[in-house]
């Protein structure tokens, strides 16, 4: 489970709840970015989500439920590699804008990643491997947690998140343009999760390059790294 945050006021910054069960996962920085990342027997430590000196926010929530139409079936672009290629700056965010609008995109087989990528502008874009793409050209702000946005509560499954999406939408609804750092960990905290636990929330604050991080739930515990503009 997780949620994603992306909100244009005065400031430009990116929420995110990474919701993790089971697995192990390191925040590490450095002078390309802050990635979160998760340890996969296979391929090691793998950087899945994060900000980089670009700007670029990765985000990547899981879908419930799951949908088969994102199971690999010929030719396409594996998701993951897809968001490693953006975070690690291998691919900007307009390629991976027009990928997702001109090709196929499917995910690992019996499980539907998604993507919630943002760029330095504060533009989104929503990917769902066999569903489809959404793109938003700087919108106030946009949320993504654990549904398809396509299905909406059509259909249920009980880790989808739509009780977050409402409750993150309800908290953003009510925010003005000085909306900072410390309201947006306010809207990550009041969303944690405990029994998929939130094991970190971070903030980009695209503007100013800045990441601010916590683990575990210890919002009075914050950690934050500062990038150079690229």
């Amino acid at each position: 489970m997780c949620t994603s945050i992306v909100v244009n006021k005065k400031k430009t910054l990116v929420g995110w709840n990474l919701d993790l069960l089971d697995m192990e996962y390191r925040v590490r920085p450095n002078d390309n970015g802050v990635y979160i990342e998760v340890y996969d027997h296979k391929e090691g430590w793998m950087p899945l989500f994060g900000a980089n000196s670009r700007g670029d926010f990765v985000g990547m929530p899981t879908c419930y439920p799951f949908d088969e139409r994102s199971n690999p079936n010929g030719e396409g672009h594996n998701i993951i590699i897809l968001d490693i290629d953006l975070l690690l700056q291998k691919k900007t965010f307009q390629e991976i804008k027009d990928i997702a609008c001109k090709e196929k995109i499917f995910s690992i087989p019996n499980l539907t990643f998604m993507s919630s990528l943002s760029d330095k502008d504060g533009n989104v874009l929503h990917i769902i491997p066999g569903q489809g793409s959404l793109y938003y050209e700087k919108p106030e702000y946009k949320v993504l947690t654990n549904f398809s946005p396509y299905k909406q509560d059509s259909e249920y499954h009980p880790w989808m998140g739509f009780d977050r999406y409402k409750k993150t939408l309800e908290l953003l609804s009510q925010i003005d343009d000085d909306f900072d750092v410390k309201d947006c960990f306010s809207i990550l905290k009041a969303v944690s999760q405990e029994v998929c636990p939130t094991v970190v929330s971070m903030v980009f604050d695209v503007n100013e390059r800045k990441v601010y991080w916590c683990e575990n739930r210890e919002y009075d515990n914050v950690k934050v790294f500062e990038l150079h503009k690229k």
